[in-house]
């Protein structure tokens, strides 16, 4: 489907109409954890509605039990991983039928630096796993100590396990192994763990499987064109796909995949940086390759995309289909909602989620779901935090005027256009004084400042609303 685009030429500064509304109700975040060594996932098996399970860097797997973390890990094999800078134990994820099997998958390097996708099984005690029951599923030969991927997650329509990772590190990916078709580095692979041992290939895989002897590409690779995918998610109703891929210096960026897609998307790096040409740095050839949903500069701190999750729970009304990402250099949050392929609802997050009177947010290593589709972020400092609404008498009766934009107030015309603010499609409803909300004046044109930094193309639903402290003018 081809869309009508509009060219905007901008350096530091894009003027743009802002047109979205702010959220229609608060967030914060309550502490969950802290106290762990260098927290970098937090998920939990289908079904168990009473733990979360923490992937700590070094090598162990802890538990959190009704709220209590407990003493004894789950898995512990720190002397098979290598740990520090991104290496480490780097992701987990559990079998669909784990209540049954009790099979979980992890993802680390090991002492030699190269990537292991390995299986264990728990042990008779449930919140004890047995460190004698690996089985290696694979491994990948990495060049340098960087761009590893590390995120697994099993597919919720199709079951198959998915497995990111990194172009091998160095820097520009000088041995183009994103593009090379011959290698696992620089993809999104998609195997079938219920096969013959160790993995088997999925049918409808696009490159495979085949018994062409001169077709060289491997069977497992669902997409490449990625330079370090450090955290993908799916939506566990739609089965969409979310691949947040750390940039080299300039741009990061949030690749999208429809549920229904039947795999084989070319993501760009390292002909492309996010929506940039990267090599060459002027008119590459970018034909075939998927452009990303969303991209943004590495200027004012941004420096790093850590992916998150489209929430999906029942404790917060209304924000359902709402995916959170953030920045781990500035630890700033952002949501927003893809809508028939168009981004909405941009809104920055970063205030509202950090808690009360207590320390901040910082290093954001990941985003977390629980079995319930409640969401976490992980702070490497050591602490895991749980979003939650903001409780009514913590909700400000008062919010100040923007630049270009008017508080939302029910009996009056802030903008001007005639309808009371009540009755005005312009303000987001229900408008009522103890609502944060905005009424946008017709025609109202808002400077943004840092947040895009290089000639680019773009759709003119992408130029809605980007955060709200960016604004000036």
């Amino acid at each position: 489907m081809t869309r009508k685009r509009r060219t905007a030429i901008v350096t530091a500064i894009v003027v743009i109409a802002i047109s979205a509304p702010t959220s229609a109700f608060e967030l914060t975040t309550e502490l969950v954890a802290d106290g762990l060594s260098q927290p970098l996932f937090v998920t939990a098996p289908v079904g168990d509605n009473q733990r979360l399970f923490i992937v700590e860097q070094g090598g162990q797997i802890r538990i959190i039990v009704n709220g209590q973390l407990l003493a004894t890990p789950f898995l512990d094999i720190d002397d098979l991983v290598r740990s520090g800078g991104e290496q480490g134990m780097l992701g987990l994820s559990f079998h669909p039928d784990y209540a049954d099997n009790g099979f979980f998958y992890v993802n680390y390097t090991d002492n030699d630096g190269d990537t292991v996708v390995a299986r264990y099984s728990r042990s008779n005690d449930p919140n004890v796993a047995d460190p004698n029951s690996a089985l290696v599923i694979l491994t990948i030969d990495q060049p340098f100590s960087n761009h590893n991927g590390g995120c697994l997650a099993f597919g919720p329509l199709d079951g198959y396990l998915y497995i990111s990772s990194g172009d091998g590190g160095g820097g520009g990916d000088i041995a183009g192994n994103a593009q090379n078709r011959q290698t696992r580095l620089g993809k999104l692979l998609r195997i079938d763990v219920d096969a013959a041992a160790p993995f088997g290939i999925p049918a409808t895989n696009p490159f495979g499987p085949t018994t062409d002897a001169q077709d060289t590409t491997l069977d497992e690779i669902w997409a490449f064109g990625l330079r370090n995918p450090w955290r993908f998610s799916f939506d566990r109703e739609t089965g969409d796909l979310y691949i947040a891929d750390v940039g080299q210096s300039r741009r990061e960026e949030i690749n999208f995949q429809a549920g229904t897609s039947p795999g084989g998307e070319n993501y760009g790096w390292n002909v492309k940086e996010g929506s940039a040409c990267f090599s060459p740095a002027v008119d590459c050839v970018s034909n075939g390759m998927t452009e990303p949903i969303l991209d943004y500069g590495n200027i004012g701190g941004e420096c790093s995309v850590t992916g998150g999750y489209v929430y999906r729970g029942t404790a917060i009304d209304g924000l359902q289909g709402t995916y959170f990402f953030a920045d781990f250099c500035s630890a700033r949050i952002w949501s927003f909602r893809l809508i028939a392929g168009e981004i909405t609802d941009f809104i920055e997050r970063t205030e509202e989620l950090n808690t009360d009177g207590g320390p901040a947010i910082g290093s954001i290593s990941s985003f977390g779901e629980d079995a319930e589709g409640e969401l976490y972020i992980c702070d490497l400092g050591g602490s895991v935090y749980k979003i939650v609404p903001r409780p009514v008498d913590q909700v400000p009766d008062s919010c100040p005027a923007t630049a270009g934009i008017e508080v939302c107030n029910d009996e009056v015309d802030n903008n001007g256009d005639g309808l009371i603010d009540a009755d005005d499609p312009l303000c987001p409803q229900p408008c009522t004084a103890s609502f944060c909300g905005i009424c946008i004046v017709p025609g109202a044109i808002v400077t943004l400042i840092g947040f895009i930094g290089l000639k680019r193309t773009y759709p003119r639903s992408r130029r809605k609303s980007l955060p709200a402290d960016r604004c000036a003018g």
